[in-house]
């Protein structure tokens, strides 16, 4: 994934309405209407939030006669968690080091 797609993707999260949006589409495909239920906002705005997640490929659209349903996309969600893997090395460590310090601690006061 390029710095900029891992950009788009992050942007594309970064709005609790849609990630909302891409909960429901985790359950199936849905029409912009069926998307746009559960909002207190207008079509034409569920339909920029759509256009935000199409560009950073986290969904697609097609068409089948009159409905155009909306499905997820999950490959730029797991190359997201391949990136924040890199990443658990460091977590996982500072975990680790800090139990080992509270550990010393730990020892330290039973020997006072």
């Amino acid at each position: 994934m390029t710095t900029d797609q891992l950009s788009a993707t992050f942007a594309a999260l970064a709005d609790p309405t849609r990630r909302a949006i891409l909960a429901r589409l985790s359950t199936g495909e849905a029409s912009v209407n069926e998307l746009a239920e559960p909002f207190p906002v207008s079509l034409q705005a569920v339909s920029k939030h759509l256009k935000v997640l199409e560009r950073a490929g986290l969904i697609s659209r097609s068409r089948t006669a009159q409905w155009r349903p909306c499905r997820l996309e999950a490959g730029p969600l797991g190359e997201i968690a391949d990136w924040v893997e890199r990443y658990r090395r460091f977590w996982d460590g500072g975990f680790d080091r800090l139990e080992s310090h509270l550990a010393e601690l730990q020892k330290g006061d039973r020997d006072d």
